[in-house]
């Protein structure tokens, strides 16, 4: 079984399951890759699709595949070989068949608004194509959101390209400074945030080394993005790293819209020297 999604039909109208962690949601979603880097002519890679308690360890629940994108590294997307899905993860296998950078991420998003009909709180979700007739009459106190959220991962084949990284101007997203398949231990490693396209100033970072499960204290980091939107980070040990950032603002340009939401989180791995 194999699934493609294009950009487009993205930008159109994003499904909106599990768009953003809230207050009462706080596990980590992740795309956790076999391998990172390789040669050769040819190779599969498996992926792991999950939200839990501890980096890396299945013990929450499954990630859903709908809104899987797989860019190869001409930037085109790419079919995944969906293998399924049980209690605590989702697991696919992405052929890499051309040399480069492909980029892997469970992208959605959309409206979602609170209302009041009598005392009875409501929620509703859609797109702004639906907004006309959203709310039933009588309807008041309503507050709607443009959400979005992105969970991705990065693998090469060969020696590293930027096509598949180029930023989509939509919602949050890391674009490269160094490349996501090129960090080693003991150099520093620059990443760049965007929102909607400008830069993601001021924002803060978690950054947690993988195997928490195995350590007393969690050791997150809370990092900042400066005004260009850069942060970078040094680390001191090989292995797989998470990142977590998020924006709530009410930078908003559709009509009756009244915030925005987006999220962000990858998963990096840094190499021995």
């Amino acid at each position: 079984m194999s699934i493609k999604r294009h950009l487009k039909s993205i930008a159109i109208a994003l499904p909106l399951m599990g768009l953003i962690a809230g207050p009462a949601d706080a596990h980590r979603r992740w795309l956790l890759p076999s391998a990172t880097v390789m040669s050769g002519e040819k190779e599969v890679v498996t992926f792991d699709a999950a939200s839990s308690n501890e980096l890396f360890v299945f013990d929450h629940r499954a990630m859903p595949l709908n809104d899987l994108v797989v860019l190869g590294p001409d930037g085109k997307a790419i079919d995944a070989k969906i293998l399924g899905s049980g209690a605590t993860r989702s697991s696919f296998d992405v052929e890499m068949a051309k040399q480069g950078t492909y980029r892997i991420a469970l992208v959605n998003g959309g409206l979602m608004a609170f209302y009041k009909l009598g005392q009875e709180r409501k929620r509703w979700r859609g797109t702004a194509e639906e907004l006309d007739s959203a709310f039933p009459e009588g309807a008041t106190d309503i507050n709607i959101s443009l959400v979005s959220g992105r969970t991705e991962t990065f693998a090469t084949l060969g020696a590293p390209n930027e096509t598949a990284l180029a930023p989509t101007n939509q919602g949050l997203e890391m674009v490269p400074v160094s490349h996501p398949n090129d960090l080693v231990v003991g150099e520093a490693a620059q990443f760049k945030f965007l929102i909607d396209g400008k830069p993601a100033a001021d924002m803060e970072i978690e950054w947690v080394r993988g195997g928490t499960r195995y350590r007393d204290t969690v050791e997150d980091m809370n990092l900042k993005t400066d005004a260009a939107g850069i942060f970078e980070v040094t680390v001191d040990e090989p292995g797989l790293y998470y990142l977590e950032a998020s924006v709530s603002d009410d930078e908003v340009s559709i009509p009756k819209v009244n915030s925005r939401r987006s999220s962000y989180s990858a998963v990096l791995e840094f190499l021995p020297l």
